[in-house]
């Protein structure tokens, strides 16, 4: 089954470099140390190829949508062999300036990054560094390198076939966990409408039987056969009992230790995504308490125009970044697994409120003035007027005759209730 993700680094190369060169040009290249976000900045980072198929500006996307982390791939071992990171095969990460300069821009626009090692195709490390401490040695590098908060072990073909190099990459996943104290750890592998195929469970028993629980477990349920979102929430509630049976966890446990990883638009094998389908993965998610809700890939997230190439826009109807609006979604609604700043709330009763802000980003439970009224937002929103939109408008009318606070207030993007909202297309 393909997996392919649309990960090979020949694709779209023309407009690839000269973006790539753009963003590693705007930053030092040497990676800037960064605070940790809360645990479901790192649980919502939807992946981006940061040197491959035509990657978009990452602060552009986070000034429009809310996202403060993204999850960059690949980590492989190199194309000629060898127990050495690089990006896609290609670039060793020890000389890397270019993806340094990625990881700069979004730290200095106040979000973060996790790096996922393996996808489909391409050498992975487990198959070349031989043992576990060599494999977590070498990616020992990409987190000193990088100082990162969070890594995702993406286990596709031909690796996830290949029982030891499996055993390397969960074993040095646990050494890393034990090495680097607090470090988000996602795994993530293919998805099939049992949940996923024999080697999952494989995997999941290898990981019980040396001591490793990840923050997560992710299936991917596309280019499996998926018949939109009715068969991703099945497949997604088949994992949920492997989880319990192979790992031994109660349902609780194993919901909070489960994660999404889903494709928009159109799938490498033709099945199609859209934003009513991730809407409705959303609320399963959300309802259900999941732990991680991620897709691939922000690199997609554009309406396709001028070209239909499914490795740089999602040949669905969208507006650019609407996909990347859920994630955000998601980390304002799922409790995060360490303490994040959360934005400041006004007592109950209080009147008073900061004025709106057309430009500002707010959450669930953040409350704003405007034309003499306070309101109260339902979720994720910015840019929509207050006192605008009828009964689906993302604000609550709570109080009239209200006074605005200084405009020099602004409320944070941090942590929010969020009840299952339609997708607001802007």
């Amino acid at each position: 089954m393909q997996r392919s993700r649309l990960a090979a680094v020949g694709i779209a190369a023309a407009t690839v470099l000269g973006a790539a060169a753009t963003l590693a040009a705007t930053a030092d290249a040497r990676p800037v140390t960064a605070a940790a976000l809360g645990n479901n900045w790192y649980a919502s980072a939807p992946y981006l190829m940061p040197q491959s198929n035509n990657p978009p500006d990452p602060v552009t996307v986070m000034n429009a949508t809310g996202q403060k982390a993204f999850q960059l791939a690949f980590i492989l071992a190199p194309d000629g062999g060898g127990c050495a990171p690089t990006w896609d095969g290609k670039s060793a990460v020890s000389s890397d300036t270019a993806v340094a300069g990625v990881v700069n821009r979004i730290r200095g626009n106040g979000g973060d990054v996790s790096v996922s090692v393996g996808g489909y195709g391409g050498t992975k490390l487990g198959q070349t560094c031989g043992t576990v401490d060599a494999t977590a040695a070498a990616y020992q590098q990409v987190v000193t390198k990088y100082g990162l908060k969070a890594i995702d072990f993406d286990l596709e073909e031909p690796e996830y076939e290949n029982t030891a190099a499996v055993a390397n990459e969960l074993g040095a996943a646990k050494k890393l966990q034990a090495d680097n104290p607090g470090l988000f750890v996602s795994v993530t592998m293919p998805g099939t409408a049992a949940g996923t195929g024999w080697f999952g469970t494989q995997l999941l028993d290898q990981a019980k039987s040396i001591g490793f629980t990840p923050n997560n477990f992710s299936i991917m349920p596309f280019d499996g056969g998926f018949n939109g979102s009715s068969a991703q929430v099945s497949a997604l509630e088949a994992f949920h009992g492997l989880l319990e049976s192979h790992l031994g966890w109660d349902s609780t446990t194993a919901y909070s230790h489960e994660g999404f990883s889903g494709m928009n638009g159109h799938s490498d094998n033709g099945e199609v995504f859209t934003l009513d389908d991730f809407q409705t993965v959303y609320d399963y998610a959300t309802g259900h308490h999941l732990g991680r809700f991620t897709y691939w890939s922000v690199n997609r997230d554009r309406a396709c125009t001028t070209t239909s190439d499914n490795a740089v826009c999602s040949n669905v109807p969208q507006h650019d970044w609407d996909f990347t609006k859920f994630t955000t979604r998601f980390a304002g609604a799922t409790p995060p697994q360490s303490e994040p700043t959360t934005p400041s709330t006004n007592p109950p009763g209080a009147c008073t409120a900061p004025e709106w802000q057309r430009t500002s980003v707010y959450v669930g439970g953040n409350s704003v003035s405007h034309n003499g009224h306070k309101y109260t937002a339902k979720w994720w929103t910015q840019g929509e007027e207050p006192g605008t939109g009828g009964s689906d408008s993302v604000w609550t009318d709570i109080q009239a005759g209200c006074a605005a606070l200084s405009l020099s207030r602004r409320p944070a993007g941090g942590i929010g209730v969020v009840r299952h909202p339609p997708v607001n297309v802007v």
